[in-house]
């Protein structure tokens, strides 16, 4: 088996190098970090990448207080339409403890499968590109008791990254657990500090419909039965990225949540840190972590 697959992955790098040479009145070309290309309109590309985070976070509280590892794997065509797989291992046993799953500790908790259509489009020198994604995700959790925690999402996000402040809208709507709906606006600005490393500070503002609140909060007993929509999870985020070759990109994050501008959202999400951040009743979180991306 082993011999197999090196073969295989021999004949592919093979077949990519020979692409990779292939004159140019083929049509036909591979770049290393932008995929297969035909007439210079791209055919496929591939995503992998693995990160490190301090902290398992949703919606800027805590869902494990312990560290995860998350892989992934995304494949593109034609630069419209893709689809992918990410899974959540627990890199410690205290979340699983905590949450009555047991030592879980190198096991995966979350498996998302997901697929969608994304594109830019240009409108114009003013507003520069639009970037628009539509997509759908299936979220399987393993049972506990024969109880099923799956569900799944329509996501839908628009972003203008030629802007200054890139401005970014992403909406996500559970439409098989709560149907709650969440909200989030992001502005940002990258620093080109060298011509391999860049900086990205952003803020960002979170809102969530009644549905979304109460499906996560209203069986904590300090606040039970909550069901109140509006601001939730404000986050300061620095992003440092550094580009090792054309297809290989290291990553660096260190992000702030907070709930700061509605007492009762205040009141829920301190609740459920405490809950899941072992005994810490509060409404900040720091989280920070590391990532590896190869495209091919």
């Amino acid at each position: 088996m082993k011999a197999k697959t090196i073969t295989t992955m021999s004949a592919a790098m093979f077949g990519l190098a020979a692409l990779a040479e292939a004159p140019s009145s083929s049509g036909w070309s591979y770049e290393p970090g932008s995929g297969i290309s035909f007439s210079e309109t791209p055919i496929v590309t591939a995503e992998f990448g693995v990160s490190f985070d301090s902290r398992y976070m949703t919606y800027g509280v805590i869902d494990g207080k312990d560290p995860i590892i998350v892989p992934g794997a995304t494949v593109t065509f034609f630069d419209w339409v893709y689809f992918g797989v990410e899974a959540i291992f627990d890199a410690t046993k205290g979340n699983g403890k905590r949450g009555g799953y047991g030592n879980r500790a190198g096991k995966y908790t979350t498996l998302d499968t997901f697929v969608g259509i994304a594109h830019e489009f240009d409108l114009g020198e003013t507003l520069g590109a639009l970037g628009v994604d539509v997509g759908y995700m299936y979220e399987y959790m393993p049972r506990l008791d024969d109880e099923v925690g799956d569900t799944q999402y329509f996501t839908a996000e628009l972003s203008l990254g030629d802007l200054w402040f890139e401005p970014t809208l992403a909406f996500e709507r559970d439409i098989m657990a709560d149907n709650g709906t969440y909200v989030n606006f992001e502005i940002g600005h990258t620093f080109e500090l060298t011509e391999s490393l860049t900086l990205r500070p952003a803020v960002g503002q979170g809102f969530g419909n009644s549905l979304r609140t109460k499906g996560y909060f209203s069986e904590l007993e300090k606040v039970e039965g909550f069901d109140h929509g509006g601001l939730m999870d404000t986050s300061l985020r620095i992003d440092l990225e550094y580009a090792i070759t054309d297809w290989l990109t290291l990553g660096a994050y260190i992000a702030y949540y907070d709930y700061l501008f509605d007492g009762n959202m205040r009141e829920a999400a301190a609740a459920y840190n405490g809950e899941w951040g072992a005994g810490e009743d509060k409404t900040w979180n720091v989280v920070g972590g590391l990532s590896l991306t190869a495209t091919f």
